[in-house]
């Protein structure tokens, strides 16, 4: 794949381990674009959005945000999540400002003990660049796991 210095230089910065410990891309060989464009089409099969995601996600940590460190069940009882603050914040990885709280949101499926995790800037990624961050990465999202756990509907 022949890559424009833009798209070069995107890549060098997922690499990097400056912004977040083992960088944002793993041990992911391919390119970011190609991630995106595979978790995109991932995505579309499972008929859900970046944004429904993205929406989805933002909504449990806000539901969690108040009960600090503590799980707090959904009205559903379907689900349950907590969340947890760090100082500082994470800037965003793409050229345009952006800053988000070092918070991890848990969400674990009650029936299937499958549990996920996201920052803050993991959303914000995932609805503003549709970017799951790269295999081997520690916040790594597979976009089939999340939406069986926050879709449950969907996936039967």
């Amino acid at each position: 794949m022949k890559q424009s210095p833009r798209d070069k230089k995107l890549d060098e910065v997922l690499r990097s381990t400056r912004l977040v410990a083992g960088g944002f891309m793993g041990t992911d060989p391919r390119h970011p674009i190609e991630i995106i464009e595979q978790d995109a089409a991932a995505l579309e099969n499972l008929g859900v959005t970046t944004g429904q995601l993205a929406q989805r996600m933002r909504e449990l940590t806000e539901l969690a945000k108040p009960r600090l460190g503590t799980w707090i069940d959904d009205a559903f009882g379907k689900i349950r999540m907590k969340s947890e603050d760090f100082k500082g914040t994470l800037v965003c990885p793409w050229p345009h400002p952006g800053f988000y709280e070092k918070r991890i949101t848990t969400v674990e499926h009650l029936q299937t003990h499958q549990q996920i995790i996201w920052t803050d800037l993991n959303i914000h990624m995932i609805e503003e660049h549709g970017f799951f961050e790269g295999k081997g990465a520690f916040f790594r999202i597979e976009p089939k796991e999340i939406v069986s756990i926050l879709f449950e509907d969907l996936t039967q």
